[in-house]
C-alpha cells in the first residue's frame, strides 16, 4: 500500500501513532468481521475509481471531512455519502443541526483520522478520539446492499464489508453513528 505522505505527518490528537492498513484489517478480523480487500493504483477521487468500482458490486462512497464553525458537540464532522450524491455541504450541515462547515485542512484531517486527502474513510475513526469527530452516514449506503466499500486508511486499496459490520466496528471504537437521508437537505 502507498505509504508516501504528501506532508510531514503531524501528531494525532489521540496521542498515539496512526493505525496502519494492516493493523486496521487485523482489528476487523479480531472482531470476526469478514472484509474483502482489493489492492489497486492510488485512487484520489470518486471519478478516478469508476473502473475499479465496476468490479466490486455493492455500495461505494465519497467521504467529506469538515471542520464545523460551531463545534458543539464535536469540532469535526465526517460525512459518508453514496458516491454519486450531489449535495450542498452546508445544507447537509444544517440538516444535521451542525450549522456551517468547511473542509478541514489536510493537517487537521491527519491529526484526527490519520489519513490525507484522497484517502478519507470512516475507517479513519480508528485513529480518532470518541467525541472529537461526529460521523453521519448516508442511509443509501446501509440499506439494500450486501457490501459497502471504503479505503482501508490508504487510497491504494478498497475494503468491502457488510453495512452492519461497519456500524458495529465504529460503535466498538466508541463512536456514535448518525444515519441520515441527504435528500431531506433539498
Amino acid at each position: 500500500m502507498d505509504t508516501a505522505l504528501p506532508l510531514p505527518a503531524p501528531a494525532l490528537t489521540a496521542g498515539r501513532p496512526p493505525e496502519t492498513p494492516a493493523g486496521l484489517l487485523d482489528r476487523l478480523a479480531a472482531l470476526g468481521i469478514a472484509a474483502r480487500t482489493t489492492e489497486h493504483p492510488p485512487q484520489h477521487t470518486v471519478a478516478g475509481g469508476e473502473a475499479l468500482r465496476a468490479s466490486l458490486p455493492g455500495a461505494h462512497s465519497k467521504n467529506l471531512f469538515l471542520k464545523l464553525r460551531r463545534p458543539d458537540p464535536a469540532p469535526y464532522l465526517l460525512l459518508v455519502l453514496e458516491q454519486d450524491r450531489q449535495v450542498s455541504v452546508n445544507a447537509l450541515c444544517r440538516l444535521l443541526g451542525a450549522g456551517r462547515g468547511q473542509f478541514a485542512a489536510p493537517e487537521e484531517l491527519f491529526a484526527e483520522l490519520g489519513v490525507w486527502p484522497g484517502s478519507v474513510t470512516p475507517f479513519g475513526l480508528v485513529n480518532a478520539l470518541p467525541g472529537r469527530v461526529r460521523v453521519a452516514i448516508d442511509r443509501a449506503l446501509l440499506e439494500g446492499v450486501e457490501l459497502v466499500y471504503f479505503h482501508p486508511l490508504a487510497n491504494t486499496a478498497t475494503t468491502g464489508l457488510a453495512p452492519e459490520d461497519l456500524l458495529r466496528f465504529l460503535r466498538e471504537l466508541g463512536h456514535a453513528v448518525e444515519i441520515f437521508d441527504p435528500e431531506a437537505a433539498g
